[in-house]
């Protein structure tokens, strides 16, 4: 089978001509990230991507990570990979520049994030846990634990994890229960259980930090009394120099359905050394931090998987042969199955999906680095209050589609895609728990809907929609009609978010659970929405292009054609999701005698 392949084409197009590169690498301190600097970061990561981490997927998944007496072995190969990928300066390109990161734009660290999980996903889930991990301790330890932990995390010397889940405590981490004991030298004592836990053990480094929500003696009930402890695997000493074992340890890894190279573990504290970050009872707070960084990551998964499930299928089709294509005009007796109009249909949608979702977490992306390094304090303000809109948008969102793309990637399979050895199912099974990591789907939905919209009389979703606008007002005066159908249908699907937006923050005030009923109807739409708002960009760009005689010509039809099959066949489903949401909700509410 052929070995994933970076899209290199359609990040550099996103990149440069529709999320503004330009308006990235024009702030302070990134002035460097010009675009043949971006053009070669992109091409050295295609390269180990495809190279390095691809060819170790489907064995990855097939020896999967192992524990014996106490200790996790990861597949052959993935030691080798991780400090091949460490020594390359992969592991640092958005640490801090002061414990020696590179500190590039996420703009950029994006598309090379997607990269890994499309080639290996399995093996992307570590570097990027580390990194939730650093940017967590960065914003809100005290310096003499960022001195302590950070240098050796950034350099990906160590590696690190997020303690969150219990066997009792899932999402409602109110009832976590592992307690922690302030000891004389300003230390605690960590006693408990921790489930889920990605990479909580691996044999490629020395020492892994994890960071543990805990509940000090005497903390008040409930989220308010939960706060963010520092562990380390191997205690450190004055001199920076490893000590004894701390009281830590691995007691079991899980069996999956996917995602079989990656240790999930069952960690046991058992007086284990920990130390506080910030302040007691703002653990959840802290973590936050590190959680809306793995939902943005989470959300590029499902892109990631989407992208590599859509080639595989591609180019299966391409040599598949199988019938006459109908209505195909001397189309051989046995022709491959690419020629087939419903064979076409589930290429284009896996496409489309793909390709949106794509724009969309880069788009999110500048949003972001904007929000942290603009001049203008306002600017800074409005991007991030986009950036938490759209974050629960890319992780819900995404992700669902990620599982929609590679099960229609088995599709095109046909029956040898139920079969493991061509590598379809493969994306199916990784892809499934992207819509539970990090909040469900109906967790990113209730929140997006909840704190984003109603709490906000949809102020920060309604200037997004007066943005969006601007594009099909611009479609409508175009000589193309290609261009003007996009447009007419953004237009309407533009309209029908904010009719689903009123009716979200007319609503919400008095009776929350009909809007929580609804939910992820809305969570979709937006998605749909924001996604065709993306596409019709890029084909304005593309047309211009073409115009003008620049680019790929082939490539530049290509995303026209994308764009349009987007609006005519994905853009019309969200008036079935407003009029679910709006009308279908008291019923969801009161379903539960029906459901027992």
């Amino acid at each position: 089978m052929a070995e994933y392949a970076a899209p290199l084409k359609d990040m550099q197009f996103v990149l440069k001509h529709v999320v503004g590169l330009d308006q990235v690498n024009t702030l302070p301190g990134w002035d460097e990230m010009t675009d043949d600097v971006v053009d070669a970061i992109l091409e050295e990561a295609a390269k180990f991507a495809g190279e390095v981490l691809s060819p170790l997927n489907a064995s990855g998944d097939r020896t999967g990570a192992t524990f014996k007496d106490g200790a996790v072995t990861t597949p052959p190969g993935f030691k080798d990979a991780y400090w091949q990928f460490v020594n390359g300066g992969w592991g640092n390109v958005m640490g801090p520049v002061e414990f020696g990161g590179q500190g590039l734009p996420a703009l950029l660290s994006t598309p090379v994030e997607e990269m890994w999980g499309s080639a290996n996903i399995a093996f992307k889930l570590c570097p990027m846990l580390t990194l939730g991990a650093v940017e967590a301790l960065h914003r809100n330890a005290s310096r003499e634990l960022q001195e302590k932990f950070l240098p050796n995390m950034v350099s990906g010397k160590w590696t690190g994890t997020m303690n969150l889940t219990e066997p009792q405590a899932g999402s409602d981490l109110s009832l976590v229960r592992t307690k922690a004991v302030p000891q004389a030298d300003g230390t605690y004592r960590l006693t408990g259980q921790k489930i889920f836990i990605t990479y909580g053990d691996q044999d490629y480094t020395e020492n892994i930090v994890h960071t543990v929500l805990a509940r000090i003696e005497g903390a008040p009930e409930g989220v308010k009394g939960i706060s963010l402890f520092v562990v380390p695997k191997v205690l450190i000493n004055a001199d920076g120099t490893l000590g004894a074992t701390n009281g830590v340890k691995c007691v079991s890894i899980e069996h999956k359905m996917g995602i079989h190279a990656s240790p999930t573990a069952v960690m046991a504290y058992e007086n284990a050394t920990g130390y506080l970050v910030g302040e007691a009872n703002r653990g959840l707070e802290y973590m936050f931090v590190m959680m809306n960084a793995a939902r943005l990551g989470v959300g590029l998964e499902g892109v990631s998987l989407a992208e590599r499930a859509y080639q595989r299928a591609r180019d299966w089709a391409a040599e598949r042969l199988q019938g006459r294509p109908i209505g195909v005009a001397g189309a051989a007796r046995t022709a491959p199955i690419i020629q087939h109009p419903d064979v076409k249909r589930m290429l284009l949608t896996m496409k489309a999906n793909a390709e949106a979702t794509r724009a969309l977490a880069y788009q999110v992306s500048a949003y972001l680095d904007r929000s942290r390094k603009h001049p203008d304090e306002a600017e800074r303000r409005r991007c991030q209050a986009i950036v938490d809109l759209l974050i629960p948008v890319v992780k819900g969102w995404s992700t669902e589609t990620g599982i929609e793309v590679a099960s229609l990637g088995i599709q095109v399979h046909g029956g040898m895609g139920f079969i493991e050895e061509t590598g379809a199912a493969q994306h199916l099974r990784d892809a499934r728990i992207g819509t539970i990591y990090e909040g469900t789907t109906g967790i990113q939905a209730n929140d997006l809907v909840g704190r984003k919209v109603g709490r906000e009389a949809g102020a920060t979703m309604k200037g997004l929609i007066a943005e969006m606008r601007k594009i099909p007002a611009e479609l409508a005066k175009a000589d193309d009609k290609e261009l003007r159908v996009i447009g007419s249908r953004l237009a309407k699907a533009i309209d029908t978010l904010e009719r689903a937006t009123d009716w979200i923050v007319t609503v919400f005030p008095t009776d929350p659970g009909a809007v929580a009923a609804g939910s992820v109807y809305f969570l979709k739409l937006s998605g749909l929405t924001i996604g065709g708002w993306m596409m019709a960009r890029s084909a304005i760009v593309a047309t211009r292009q073409q115009a003008a005689g620049q680019g790929d010509a082939q490539f530049l039809r290509g995303k026209r054609l994308t764009a349009r099959f987007y609006a005519d066949h994905l853009l019309t489903q969200v008036d079935g999701l407003a009029e679910a949401l709006m009308t279908g909700g008291g019923l969801v509410r009161e379903a539960e005698e029906a459901l027992l």
